[in-house]
């Protein structure tokens, strides 16, 4: 049995991350066009509602925020190092979204007002009790949760599964 071809893998990391690339981009433009004041989705409880953050969540280190730019430039070279090296669709899937919200957060932090790394970057979904995020804000989420499911599950990026040990 042959082994998956890491070029495969690679075209799904990069496809996957163009696709929400794209999709995190058109709805801050939708945002910063649209939603200036509270849009009501689900009453109070879901909200699309412009905001610029240009810290972390909770607006954490704002003055700070070349340090992100330069965490997220790391992180995407760190992704495109671990790139030749996936042999599973699911990692694969995973990194993807990953390299997907980091970059488009980043693409906010380099073109955005005030922009050479320093730019705010556009959140708009809002729930109660919780800090306004994005559709980036959202991958680099779901794709940190299926790393850890995939490394809890024992599948290395290679595809290979860690062997279970026997019980006496």
């Amino acid at each position: 049995m042959r082994a998956p071809s890491a070029s495969k893998h690679a075209l799904l990391i990069g496809a996957v991350a163009l696709m929400f690339l794209a999709v995190d981009q058109v709805m801050k433009a939708v945002a910063v066009a649209h939603f200036a004041s509270p849009q009501q989705v689900l009453g109070t409880f879901l909200q699309f509602w412009l905001t610029k953050n240009c810290g972390a969540a909770w607006s954490f280190g704002t003055g700070m925020t070349w340090i992100f730019t330069v965490l997220a430039v790391g992180a995407t070279l760190v992704i495109a190092w671990f790139t030749p090296r996936c042999r599973n669709a699911v990692w694969a899937i995973a990194l993807g979204l990953v390299l997907a919200g980091v970059d488009g957060n980043l693409v906010d932090r380099l073109f955005r007002a005030p922009g050479g790394g320093n730019g705010c970057v556009v959140d708009f979904i809002a729930f109660p009790h919780y800090p306004i995020f994005n559709v980036a804000d959202m991958c680099i989420n779901v794709g940190a949760v299926v790393i850890v499911v995939q490394l809890y599950r024992g599948i290395h990026l290679n595809g290979t599964r860690t062997a279970k040990k026997a019980r006496p």
